[in-house]
């Protein structure tokens, strides 16, 4: 009999157990003897350390010690770049810096002792946003550096100038997006300890457990063997636990006095330490012919690094190819910068890098179809990629580039028409109040799966059969270090396991993640897991089905059968690095792609803006689950719309104005569409496993700039800053809207 478990909407394997509670949380971790930690934090975005004191509050009855930079072997960590301190001992650069760490025999005893630390600051000018910080005389936030530029990234297509010159109408625009918080439920929480094997290990929430292992044994100076991670259920990431957080400062307390250590942040000390999504202010200049094919866009984007390097570098990577959308350019010019500041730390959140770029590049093609008086829908299928499309990167769209299937299905359901002449727009209907305009807008956008520009991106997995003694398959048991954080990964890893076995998914096992037991499977980011680690568990089973027909047929009786494999991205497709003359690579190894079309009432007397209805039609390859890309839909909307309406963490001259969720505005249930439809165009990917690939991420990105355009459409007015708020709104009707400040033109110094 033949199984079949792709394409089934099976209930997410840890369903029940976190809804009845029983499912624990690293905050829910305890041991014997354990001690309780305590961060003491920067007082000022960005000042000169001349002494710290810890002499009161190692007074405080209880305390045991009071760690600085001193105790700290290698006091360096990052994720790409070694550039923060675990804990600085010269100088802060951000309000998230951390300072010393109490250590007590109790939470109450150390809380209190943290306020007696005295720590002598000479204050420094602030660099409080990067277009300031590029400039040649800006105070610098790491001196080691002749700048504050972290990296400048280009591409170069054609000749821009001439493409301007066949324009028929160009259109220009300036957009800036903002800081977001991540918002997810479970602050940072860890316990350290050392284990049987006289490990350090650290139990936490994390997305990338294998590279955290990196970072601790380099701080500790540990050979990477004495470092341990543990993951158990994690309360959400959407990219803010891809970085270290805590894990390094409960290591070394437990490293260093020898006994398990356990620090817990709370919402306020979550929202200060960790860090956000980067804002962007982009400048945008695009040209087309009167029969709407684009001919030219020239592009400058900064993004606020923060304080520290994070992730900022491949986010820039990853946006500079995304800035001109998925569409057939002939000419570009495309420069992205990103830029030390004395900001929060900027790093991996749900999109990294291709959220922010349809902001303005799907509000320029608005912009476009505008001024030729052409339809939206229209406009774009004009100048979508295909397969077999060159992009401003210089390489070759895959065969399975979806955007034009998106985009009809969305467009279909939504109730335009194709005509001989091209398509044509619904009547959105009246709203329901005399004081609301209804507009409707559409937005496309595409998103890289795995990790690109020549990283060795890999996955492996271990599969484990317990087999009867006919060697019929009584279970198995999956070793994979994916990181379940919400997205379902475990769930569609056992259905996979299980298509390839032959076998009921209720026989599948996915082991949580340890790094002394379970095998790398790279970061739960980058949409790839389903892609990347789907494909290394289905060849793992498949080597194990070979062995167990071994076994049957040499007699040996064997009742267990274990084997490995590893999936390695560039053998199915090699990326490379951006070339240093033109900027031209193989950017990505897959992608996924999407339409939204949004339709939204708003209130033209308060500004108020409310979305009516949305389409999202998603490509994902062969869905391995509906019912769970349905929830990443769902989910992925519901980001869009905080980004779109309301979602913006606030900093002043460095100083955090958002400092608790009273503050950052979240969407609730009553902010969602009224209607929400999904939409999943099947266009299997033929390199991933039974045809799918990634989805995670896709689904946030054309929701802000559908709903940017549908207001548009409603009322006439350009919202060109996020988020639309209602006083945003209200100013821009009444033509009280400043542009938002842009890159300068030509070269950044």
């Amino acid at each position: 009999m033949t199984v079949r478990a792709v394409g089934q909407s099976v209930r997410r394997l840890d369903i029940e157990a976190k809804v009845q509670g029983r499912r624990r949380f690293p905050q829910d971790m305890s041991m014997p003897g354990m001690l309780h930690a305590v961060v003491v934090w920067a007082a000022h975005p960005h000042a000169r350390i001349r002494r710290i004191d810890p002499s009161a509050a190692l007074a405080v009855p209880g305390v045991v010690a009071v760690l600085t930079h001193e105790d700290v072997p290698v006091n360096e960590y990052g994720i790409n770049i070694y550039d923060q301190p675990v804990l600085a001992g010269d100088k802060v650069r951000w309000l998230g810096d951390r300072v010393a760490v109490v250590v007590a025999e109790s939470l109450r005893a150390a809380e209190r002792a943290r306020d007696l630390v005295k720590v002598d600051y000479e204050e420094l000018p602030v660099v409080d946003n990067p277009l300031d910080g590029m400039k040649p005389d800006a105070p610098l936030v790491h001196e080691d550096r002749r700048s504050n530029l972290l990296k400048h990234i280009y591409v170069r297509r054609g000749n821009v100038e001439e493409g301007f010159a066949a324009a028929d109408v160009i259109v220009e625009g300036s957009y800036h997006t903002p800081f977001v918080e991540h918002a997810y439920l479970q602050p940072e929480a860890g316990l350290a300890y050392i284990d049987d094997e006289g490990r350090v290990a650290v139990i936490c929430a994390a997305q990338w457990p294998h590279d955290d292992l990196r970072q601790i044994a380099h701080a500790l100076a540990l050979p990477i063997e004495r470092v341990r991670e543990i993951v158990p259920a994690v309360g959400g990431a959407f990219g803010g636990r891809e970085d270290i957080s805590l894990q390094i400062l409960v290591a070394l307390a437990a490293w260093k006095l020898r006994r398990p250590a356990k620090m817990v942040w709370s919402r306020e000390e979550s929202i200060r330490g960790h860090g956000k999504r980067h804002p962007f202010y982009m400048r945008h200049r695009w040209g087309a012919r009167r029969d709407g094919r684009l001919v030219a866009v020239e592009i400058e984007a900064v993004l606020d690094a923060g304080a520290y390097a994070s992730t900022s570098v491949p986010v820039l990577e990853n946006a500079v190819s995304f800035l001109a959308g998925p569409y057939v350019i002939p000419h570009a010019r495309i420069d992205g910068y990103a830029v030390y500041t004395n900001n929060a730390v900027t790093m991996a959140m749900r999109g990294f890098g291709a959220t922010q770029p349809p902001v303005g590049y799907e509000l320029q093609m608005d912009r476009l179809a505008e001024a030729l008086g052409m339809d939206p829908v229209e406009i774009r299928m004009r100048n979508l990629q295909e397969p077999g499309s060159i992009a401003v990167t210089g390489n070759r769209m895959p065969e399975v580039t979806s955007a034009r299937e998106t985009l009809r299905a969305a467009a279909v359901v939504a109730g335009w028409r194709e005509g001989p002449d091209g398509w044509h727009r619904p009547d959105p209907g009246r709203p329901s109040a005399p004081y609301l305009r209804r507009g409707v807008g559409v937005a496309c956008a595409y998103k890289n799966v795995g990790y690109s520009f020549g990283f060795d991106d890999r996955s492996t997995a271990v599969v484990e059969l317990t087999l009867a003694a006919d060697g019929s398959i009584q279970s198995a048991l999956i070793r994979c270090g994916a990181v379940e954080v919400g997205q379902g990964v475990t769930t569609a890893l056992a259905q996979l396991a299980a298509q390839t076995l032959g076998i009921g998914v209720e026989r599948v096992r996915v082991a949580l993640s340890d790094t002394a037991m379970t095998p790398s499977a790279g970061s739960s980011s980058a949409s790839r897991h389903v892609f990347m680690s789907g494909n290394a568990v289905v060849s793992a089973c498949r080597a194990a089905l070979e062995k167990r027909d071994a076994a049957l047929r040499e007699e040996s009786g064997a009742t267990r059968v274990v084997a490995e494999a590893t999936f390695r991205g560039r053998d199915v497709r090699r990326t490379t690095a951006y070339d240093v003359v033109d900027g031209h690579c193989e950017p990505h190894i897959s992608y996924s792609f999407g339409t939204q079309i949004a339709v939204v009432d708003v209130d033209i007397e308060t500004g108020a803006v409310q979305v009516a209805k949305l389409i999202a039609a998603t490509n994902a390859g062969t869905p391995v689950n509906p019912r769970l890309c349905f929830g990443q839909v769902a989910g992925g909307v519901h980001m869009g719309v905080g980004y779109a309406l309301m979602e913006e963490f606030i900093q002043q001259k460095g100083q955090i104005r958002t400092q608790r969720f009273s503050e950052y505005q979240i969407p609730t249930v009553a902010d969602m569409p009224r209607e929400l439809e999904s939409i999943l165009t099947e266009v299997p990917e033929p390199n991933g496993p039974y045809g799918a690939t990634g989805l995670g991420e896709t689904p946030t990105l054309p929701t802000a700039p559908a709903i940017l355009n549908a207001i548009h459409d409603a009322t006439g007015a350009w919202i060109t800053e996020l988020p639309a708020t209602p006083e945003r709104v209200w100013r821009a009707l009444h033509g009280r809207l400043a542009e938002p400040a842009a890159p300068a033109r030509g070269p950044c110094p």
